[in-house]
């Protein structure tokens, strides 16, 4: 049974009227834990879309920048996204129930923060609304405003990201300090890790973009202290 058939399961029933935190106790042990991940991601992606008052194609489109979509699961795929968009329970609801799901796993809830900030700048505009949403979001999910403001970096539009911030280090911090946070972030970032806490193989895509962003960042320090 594909990814995209067990997730279509788990969200008709939440469209049939099971509590969300039964159907989210089924799907907290690995490797259902991936399930709870993709619902997550398209569920709040799904009501986010909807916070600057419109769901543009581009931001549905987005959610093929976060998860890989074969041709096959592709009609289950659509019915997923309908499914969520349907769903009339509050964002903060799934936004509890994730948190409770990874409590003590921040890694994954920041992954899957990344991946709606992948969604919400789908159609090249970061909306106040948008990012009021994802801030909420963080705050259900337990993240400091600091860590808020590094991830949110990565993807601020209209500017080159802060090097120092993509780390979550500051110019005056030691170079063998910066080191090290580079590379505990190229460790958490790897596809295997990523897999291990809880995101499908099919979402790896969000690996490959964010090291891009750390490589860079330390290229950028590294290169700039000689």
């Amino acid at each position: 049974m594909s990814l995209w058939t067990r997730i279509a399961d788990a969200v008709s029933a939440l469209a049939k009227g099971e509590p969300l935190s039964n159907v989210f106790t089924r799907l907290s042990t690995p490797p259902e834990r991936s399930v709870a991940f993709a619902i997550a991601v398209i569920a709040l992606g799904a009501k986010m879309a909807k916070a600057d008052g419109h769901v543009t194609r581009d931001e549905v489109a987005a959610f093929r920048q976060v998860f890989h979509i074969p041709k096959k699961d592709e009609p289950q795929a659509a019915r997923v996204f309908n499914l969520a968009r349907q769903d009339i329970t509050g964002f903060e609801t799934y936004a509890r129930s994730v948190a409770s799901m990874f409590r003590g796993n921040s890694p994954v809830l920041e992954d899957l923060l990344e991946g709606l900030f992948y969604i919400a700048l789908a159609d090249g505009v970061y909306h106040p609304k948008e990012d009021d949403f994802i801030h909420k979001v963080s705050a259900i999910f337990g993240l400091s405003e600091r860590r808020f403001r590094t991830l949110r970096t990565r993807f601020a539009p209209g500017r080159p990201p802060d090097a120092y911030d993509v780390l979550g280090v500051t110019p005056e911090t030691k170079m063998a300090d910066i080191r090290a946070a580079w590379r505990k972030a190229v460790r958490e970032s790897h596809p295997d890790t990523m897999m291990a806490r809880g995101v499908p193989k099919e979402a790896v895509n969000l690996a490959t973009k964010r090291l891009v962003a750390i490589n860079r960042a330390w290229e950028e320090i590294s290169t700039g202290r000689g």
